[in-house]
């Protein structure tokens, strides 16, 4: 197959992103009113693709159509297609006013309420007409949003390996637990606190399924102690935090939450030794992808704001 005959003079962007308003829709006639062109166009432009290509890209059945295998891998190829061309606009956008850029962060709840929000707040002052995207899902959803370009950049806890043939990990600083309280709670006036003192209290826990939830079962079974009778089951981090301003209710959360975007008005650390050690938080961006001039920016005011609590490790 040459790049001359086949490719460069017979493939179109238009081509492809009709294919991806198929794929995303199911039919034909679906995906042509989506993007508001006729149902012969989307089907002459399928048929082209194919014919250029060589191969069948979509079943047809009753209930409309879906990718072949050849379908799903010009689509996946596609993806990076888009987004370079998303970005060369954006660029531009950015070189012709140096303090306007967009950036679409991931992360998880706790870190897009503490360290994240601190980040966008000191760069906001210094590029006001920035514009920040944030998604704040699970871990493995954040990680498939990224390698399907949805997302510039995830700042997260590095919990266990990545993809490193197509993913890099920058460690930023140490992110630990600790038990957290409110700040009236009687356990916070104790200079030392045993965890097994602690078992029978009012617990707000994450579910035993979660990342977190696993975590929190560790802590427990590394001291042989029993895993405490959860009065609340939640991850909604708001939740935790107006439960813990009753001072009636006991949590775990990373240290950020106390830290960034200022020390917490209500929340304290327990003098508590816990026994595990989680992973680092860090920038997880794809591999031979050219991040925005707004990304980058992100990046250095994220290795900036975290400094300070590297040099304390």
């Amino acid at each position: 197959m040459r790049w001359n005959d086949r490719i460069g003079r017979r493939i179109k962007l238009s081509d492809l992103h009709i294919l991806l308003a198929v794929a995303q829709f199911g039919s034909m006639a679906k995906a042509a009113s989506a993007i508001a062109v006729s149902h012969p166009v989307v089907s002459r432009s399928i048929s082209e693709l194919e014919h250029a290509l060589g191969v069948r890209l979509l079943e047809r059945n009753p209930h409309g159509a879906e990718l072949t295998d050849y379908g799903r891998a010009i689509l996946s190829r596609s993806h990076a297609a888009f987004d370079e061309l998303r970005q060369g606009v954006k660029d531009i956008e950015l070189l012709s006013d140096p303090t306007a850029g967009e950036v679409r962060i991931g992360s998880t709840a706790p870190l897009g309420a503490s360290f994240v929000a601190a980040i966008i707040d000191r760069l906001s002052r210094r590029f006001p007409r920035m514009v920040f995207h944030i998604v704040s899902e699970d871990a493995n959803s954040l990680i498939r949003d990224l390698d399907e370009r949805k997302l510039d950049l995830l700042i997260l806890r590095k919990i266990g390996p990545f993809a490193e043939d197509r993913q890099s990990f920058e460690v930023l600083y140490d992110n630990p637990y600790f038990v957290a309280a409110g700040g009236k709670n009687p356990w916070v006036r104790r200079r030392r606190v045993e965890l097994a003192e602690l078992v029978a209290e009012l617990w707000v826990l994450p579910p035993l399924g979660s990342r977190l939830g696993s975590l929190t079962r560790d802590i427990f079974d590394a001291q042989e102690l029993p895993y405490p009778r959860a009065s609340v089951v939640a991850t909604a981090l708001e939740m935790t935090i107006n439960l813990l301003r009753t001072d009636r209710y006991l949590a775990i959360l990373p240290e950020s939450i106390f830290t960034f975007p200022a020390k917490h008005p209500f929340i304290r650390k327990l003098a508590v030794e816990l026994p595990i050690v989680s992973g680092p938080i860090g920038v997880l961006s794809l591999k031979n992808r050219v991040l925005s001039p707004a990304a980058q920016l992100f990046i250095d005011c994220a290795r900036g704001l975290a400094k300070p609590l590297a040099r304390r490790k």
